[in-house]
């Protein structure tokens, strides 16, 4: 909440310096990320530049006047200013001794990259000259002044920063100049005349002296960068409100481009791949912070550890006293925030100042075992160590990597920048990778170097090559964050990406070609090379087995088939909730019987059809029950809409036709007979079986006998739920509990065992979530209820999936809805109708088993909704098992965290 001011206004700017804070690390959704963390380590007394953050609300403020600045704002900055300039002793404009400063952006979440940056504001034709006799060094005063035109002139004037590119390259190319770091005073001056003559064509007015005016320009550029397209993207693809808004710190300027003894670098206190507890980092020495990030210039190591021992040009070699400094910081650092940390640091003339920190980005790998030893340290509890760990990042352990021992084709190596193997063709560009990504096709973004720009088409490919950049680039933090392979610094690759070629050595490879990355080794392959299965570390174990322990629902599995089955068993499902028998029937061998059973004409034709189906339903039961064991498993009674299992074409009926001793004329008017308008909403679930019993009967049968065998092979005894489908009134479960229940004491008797199974309902129309107390009502009501989300919500919005696509497009667009709700429940509408059924339902019968089964079983968000309406289980397709695990373990841990503080 903002603070007002010592006059009574509110308080729109927050000051950071050593005994002179305002902020701390609590104040994350003022200050933001970056202002709340300068804020708290400047309090710790640790060496941070003097700045002040401006809060979020001017953000929002900002945008809500129409992209201005509040007019009572530039008082508090000139102010502000003033402050740092007295504490540098350095003056805003001052001739003499100017102070400068940069201008940043700083979300409660961290987006790095996605916004906008500005340094060495402050500078004009005047202030470099002081600057140049300041310090002695005319060369570092000039390359600054051009790195600011350069910002400035493509964040707040709107010049394409390609002009300024251009210019400094033709300008090396033609004076025969390899690095920037080669060019002298004059260079940089002829340069930044260029550089200003481009701002005149292209902005159409000078490059601004007025340091006033270059603050005010810069501080609502960096809040416009907030609604930037790579920013709107990055906040879709991680789900960070809109509305949140981004606050801004402005920071006296330290120089890490101030000659041989001045250094800037990224470093982790952690290695964000791996986990493993040792410092992780890259620095370049007479450069700024651009540098390292962009991936321009390949950096440098900071530990002697990871360094070539024959050229050890490592931080720790190279300045150790401020390395051992270093070291200190991020140990103090790690301990006070208790959690890995991401730390951007500047060495000026030997001294060492900290510029940022945060909780570092991490791969899954990483975030389990950093997780998992920080528990083992007491750092933090076993229950902080489950919420530690993102719980959709586990997909990125449950897929295949690369087989060591195959003969793969190795073109190039480069960094491993981010762990994971993909293959997939070549695209140049982020905008093929979404184009093809939208046609079905696996791509490996290759480029010189990531910008931000390229975000969406890093998230739409597999895979992502740089040939320049270290292991702090752009590309490297942002794929780690996705949980995307990346290759990066791949010096031996050339791209020519306007040309759609990439060059190795004397091969060349096209768009469109498939190669193969492996990030966790930096290899480069051609072709698709061969994977092995994934090999799941014991730091994964350890967290699922304390995630086990603190949950309170189940966590089922969808299946159909034995792979399955025994692939969610391998990953800790604790029994099936969904078996779709429909699914047994589209296999060559049966869909035949299928299509006779519902094109027969009479009772005789279907009991030769269900005949034949019998043995095999009875077989595909008693393999899930003998995978699972004694865990319970629920299957579902038929449920096709009809159409899907229909004969088209001209050759499969009459097949039909000839097992049916039909005329294949009269078997197409019945197949028109049974054509309808909308099958979803037609006969299918309940109603098929209430029309023809004997369907359910056959089911039932084989369900209790394949019960009954399993059940003596393994014996654990099964014990089968039943569930019946698309049920709205009570009279519908009843007519077919009676069926089963009849199949049931037959069973009995010819086998001479005594049966227990449940038999349920799969709660999926709106009207059996409002009459669930009648459905369950009494000893010969529903036993369990499983809610069936995925139909519920097509039945509940009016909304078919499978034509959803372009309708949620168009409604995500006008904030109609914030999420999917096909992906995400929507828990103010159908998922009213999930609580309304399940308190109904316990209503009338106390204990009333309930879980559910569409495909929000497998998502975190809608897992913590089920948490807090009391369901017992979650089922969902055999790879989301393990991040429904998670999810579950860490919606009951929140939850009793919460009713702790109440």
């Amino acid at each position: 909440m903002t603070q007002p001011s010592s006059d009574g206004k509110k308080k729109w700017v927050y000051a950071f310096a050593p005994g002179a804070t305002d902020g701390d690390a609590t104040m994350f959704d003022l200050l933001g990320g970056k202002g709340a963390n300068l804020a708290e380590m400047a309090s710790l007394g640790l060496p941070v530049p003097p700045g002040f953050t401006i809060t979020t609300e001017v953000c929002r403020a900002f945008f809500a006047d129409g992209d201005r600045l509040p007019e009572e704002l530039r008082a508090e900055i000139m102010t502000a200013l003033a402050v740092i300039g007295q504490t540098v002793g350095a003056g805003f404009g001052d001739d003499e001794r100017p102070l400068l400063v940069s201008v940043r952006s700083g979300s409660r979440a961290s987006m790095p990259g996605m916004m906008d940056t500005i340094l060495n504001l402050g500078l004009n034709d005047k202030t470099v000259e002081a600057l140049a006799a300041l310090t002695g060094d005319a060369r570092f005063a000039f390359d600054s002044y051009r790195r600011f035109i350069q910002m400035y002139g493509d964040v707040v004037l709107g010049v394409d920063h390609g002009a300024f590119e251009d210019i400094l390259e033709n300008f090396k190319n033609l004076n025969g100049f390899a690095a920037d770091t080669d060019l002298d005073e004059e260079a940089w001056r002829e340069i930044i005349a260029d550089y200003k003559a481009a701002v005149l064509r292209e902005h159409g007015a000078p490059f601004p002296q007025d340091t006033g005016e270059q603050i005010w320009g810069a501080i609502a550029a960096v809040f416009s960068s907030w609604r930037n397209p790579r920013a709107i993207t990055y906040r879709r693809l991680h789900d960070i409100p809109d509305d949140w808004g981004t606050a801004v710190t402005v920071q006296a300027m330290v120089f890490g481009n101030l000659g041989d003894h001045s250094a800037t670098g990224v470093a982790f206190t952690r290695n964000p791949s791996t986990g493993e507890k040792t410092i992780f980092g890259e620095y370049l020495a007479n450069a700024q912070g651009e540098d390292v990030v962009a991936g321009i210039r390949t950096p440098q190591p900071l530990t002697r550890q990871s360094a070539d021992v024959a050229d050890d040009a490592s931080l720790e070699a190279f300045m150790p006293s401020a390395f051992a400094e270093l070291e200190q910081i991020f140990a103090r650092l790690e301990a006070h925030y208790r959690d890995m940390q991401d730390v951007e640091f500047t060495i000026q003339n030997g001294r060492l100042w900290i510029l940022q920190t945060r909780s570092g980005k991490r791969t899954t790998e990483a975030a389990l075992r950093i997780a998992a030893e920080m528990a083992g340290e007491g750092v933090i509890t076993q229950d902080e160590a489950v919420l530690r760990v993102d719980p959709m990042a586990l997909d990125q352990l449950l897929h295949p990597a690369i087989d060591p021992t195959a003969d793969n084709d190795v073109i190039a190596k480069g960094l491993p920048a981010s762990p994971g193997a993909a293959s997939g063709e070549i695209v140049f560009h982020a905008e093929m990778a979404v184009a093809l990504k939208a046609k079905g096709k696996d791509v490996i973004l290759v480029r010189a170097e990531t910008s931000p720009e390229d975000v969406h088409g890093m998230h739409a490919a597999v895979g992502v090559l740089t040939a320049r950049g270290g292991m702090t680039s752009h590309a490297a933090v942002v794929a780690r964050g996705m949980g995307r392979p990346c290759v990066s610094g791949a010096g031996t690759i050339k791209v020519d990406a306007n040309a759609g070629i990439m060059r190795v050595g004397t091969r060349t490879f096209r768009s469109g070609d498939m190669i193969t990355i492996d990030g966790a080794s930096g290899r480069v392959f051609a072709g698709k090379a061969k994977m092995r299965p994934p090999q799941l570390s014991g730091t994964f174990a350890t967290i699922m087995t304390w995630a086990d322990s603190a949950r309170r629902m189940r966590v089922r599995t969808n299946a159909d088939t034995p792979r399955d089955a025994r692939q969610a068993r391998e990953f800790g499902a604790e029994g099936i909730g969904l078996c779709r028998t429909e699914h047994m029937f589209f296999e060559e061998t049966r869909i035949l019987a299928v299509r006779q059973m519902i094109c027969a004409d009479s009772e005789d034709g279907r009991a030769q059809a269900l005949e034949k189906l019998l043995p095999m339903q009875r077989a595909d039961f008693e393999e899930l029950f003998e995978i699972m064991a004694g865990l319970p498993v629920t299957i579902r009674l038929l449920d096709p809409p009809l159409h899907e299992f229909l004969p088209h074409e001209d050759r499969e009926a009459a097949q039909v036709a000839a097992a049916l001793g039909m005329d294949l004329t009269r078997l197409k008017a019945r197949v028109a007979e049974l054509e309808e308008v909308n099958p979803m909403l037609g006969f299918r679930g309940c109603r098929l079986g209430i029309k023809f019993p004997e369907v359910t009967a056959m089911q039932a049968r084989a369900i209790f006998e394949a019960a009954i065998n399993a059940g003596r092979k393994t014996g654990s005894p099964a014990i089968p739920e039943i569930m019946i489908p698309f049920v709205a009134y009570r009279q519908e479960f009843n007519i077919l509990r009676a069926v089963i229940s009849d199949v049931a004491k037959a069973v009995e008797a010819e086998m001479g065992v005594s049966l227990e199974y449940d038999i349920g309902t799969m709660i999926e129309l709106p009207r059996a979530a409002l009459r669930a107390g009648d459905i369950a009502m009494g000893d010969d009501g529903a036993d369990f209820f499983s809610f069936g989300t995925n139909d519920l919500t097509q039945t509940a919005l009016g909304l078919s999936r499978d034509d959803a696509a372009p309708i949620l497009s168009n409604y995500l667009e006008h904030d109609v809805i914030v999420i999917d709700p096909f992906v995400s429940i929507d828990q103010a509408g159908v998922g009213e109708l999930v609580k309304i059924g399940v308190d109904r339902g316990r209503a009338a019968k106390p204990g009333l088993k309930t879980g559910i089964c569409g495909e929000h079983g497998g998502d975190p968000k809608s897992i913590t909704f089920f948490e807090s309406v009391g369901l017992d289980y979650i089922s969902c397709s055999p790879y989301r098992v393990p991040i429904a695990r998670l999810s579950a373990a860490q919606a009951t841990i929140r939850k009793q965290m919460a009713s702790v503080k109440s």
